[in-house]
């Protein structure tokens, strides 16, 4: 497989540290409020990044944090008169939650700042005991000057650079882009003991510590959104490799999310949390939109182009069900061939072969968009039985660990049964009876009754 190194800024074969384990470090979200389609993508690129290489074979261990210190979590806390653990929690619940209905996995490891000072102050007792970090009376920094290499992840010129974001500018500083590594304790603030004084971790310290805990001294991939590369990233290696550590090997990055072509950003109000758009849209397919363009391309999410991702992802599942029905029913091909088994073998190859090339999303969408086309035409010609469709079911089982957005029998939620009973609906006003009537027989033999009301069609277990 390759992956598209940003450090490099060319394509290169994924070679992990260790063999068949590949150990992955995804920046988390800030949580001092709702998540926002951004936050969505970043997890999704990364969560196809994990499951594919799971499918592959490989063991993979994925680590993503949440920033539960900052000056943004301390800010939202003050205003709302909370504690910042209050505010944190909160907010970690309410993402969690986001990232379950959006088939997201959940991370091996999901450690909080707060609950690694000691780690972080061990960096930060390396990095003074090589003569890298000095002490100012607001806090302790990173002198950039002692590591020559600060900027080859970013490419900018060590002369060129300006202090990154979330880094008060000090005049005392030794060079502009110095960063804070610990800040000294302010009233109202939480603080830890530190041999430095009171205070609490810099951002970048905190990934930096959380890393090496529970990925190594040297991993094998660090991600996160396009925003990060600078200065985060940057500071991460500089002071990961200062302190003594081999660090990440590759550094992958997402693309950012566009409004109506513009970038998306509070600040121009075209800002949209997953909740706002789980209103309209299912999360599967909100998940389905956001994985489907390249995950390194800007992303330009408007009502139509999430509506045009949300048609396919029914055209998908309308397929599924027309196999299901096949594979439940005692419908029987013409002569034995090995038709079916050469179109899905093409379409594996044709899946693979895109996620192989730095997860070419469209290329792999292509090749089962191909199996349906000539899965259908055979259909039409009564060239296929239970027996075919029960091998094309097995073969969307399987990319769909790693797409995570089809559904299967055992695999209905809520928001699937209504986008069905969107489609019966469709189907009666289109005065096609029959495939309203096979809905209505697909979800009676998944447990769903349905009753056809003035106010509309309600649905029940039973």
């Amino acid at each position: 497989m390759k992956i598209f190194d940003t450090r490099s800024r060319k394509k290169v074969v994924l070679s992990p540290v260790r063999n068949h384990q590949i150990r992955i470090y995804l920046c988390g979200p800030t949580v001092y409020d709702y998540g926002h389609l951004g936050h969505g993508r970043s997890a999704i690129a990364f969560d196809l990044l994990r499951r594919y290489l799971k499918y592959r074979g490989y063991e993979i261990v994925f680590v993503r944090n949440w920033t539960d210190i900052d000056d943004k979590t301390i800010g939202r806390a003050h205003s709302e008169g909370i504690s910042v653990k209050e505010l944190t929690e909160k907010f970690i619940k309410i993402y969690k939650e986001d990232f379950e209905k959006l088939n997201i996995l959940p991370p091996d490891y999901d450690p909080k700042p707060t609950d690694h000072i000691p780690e972080i102050i061990d960096i930060v007792k390396r990095l003074f005991d090589g003569g890298h970090a000095y002490m100012l009376d607001d806090g302790v920094y990173f002198d950039i000057a002692t590591f020559p290499r600060y900027g080859e992840l970013s490419k900018q010129r060590l002369d060129e650079l300006k202090s990154g974001a979330r880094v008060s500018v000090s005049g005392e500083k030794r060079n502009p882009g110095d960063f804070v590594l610990w800040k000294f304790e302010k009233p109202g603030d939480p603080s830890w003991e530190s041999p430095w004084g009171r205070g609490r971790p810099g951002w970048h310290i905190e990934c930096t510590a959380m890393s090496i805990k529970y990925l190594g001294a040297e991993f094998d991939i660090h991600c996160g959104g396009q925003d990060l590369i600078f200065p985060h990233h940057e500071d991460e290696i500089a002071q990961a490799k200062s302190a003594g550590y081999q660090y990440a090997r590759h550094w992958m990055h997402n693309g950012f999310v566009n409004i109506d072509n513009e970038k998306m950003s509070k600040s121009l109000g075209n800002f949209f949390t997953l909740r706002e758009v789980f209103r309209t849209f299912s999360p599967l397919a909100v998940r389905f939109f956001l994985l489907s363009t390249h995950y390194r391309a800007p992303l330009n999410f408007s009502e139509d182009t999430l509506r045009q991702a949300d048609a396919t992802l029914k055209h998908y599942n309308d397929f599924i069900m027309r196999m299901t029905e096949i594979a439940h029913s005692t419908r029987e091909g013409k002569e034995k061939s090995s038709t079916v088994d050469r179109i899905i073998q093409r379409a594996r190859e044709g899946f693979e072969s895109g996620l192989d090339d730095d997860l070419n999303i469209s290329k792999s969408l292509a090749a089962l968009s191909e199996l349906m086309h000539e899965i259908n035409t055979r259909v039409k010609e009564n060239d296929f039985g239970q027996e075919d469709a029960q091998k094309v079911l097995a073969f969307f089982k399987s990319v769909d660990t790693v797409l995570g957005v089809f559904s299967f029998e055992k695999e209905m939620l809520a928001e699937d049964i209504e986008t069905l009973i969107n489609a019966r609906d469709a189907a009666r006003e289109n005065r096609d009876y029959q495939k309203a009537d096979r809905i209505r027989n697909k979800l009676l033999e998944l447990g769903i009754a349905l009753e056809d009301t003035k106010e509309g069609t309600r649905w029940k277990k039973v």
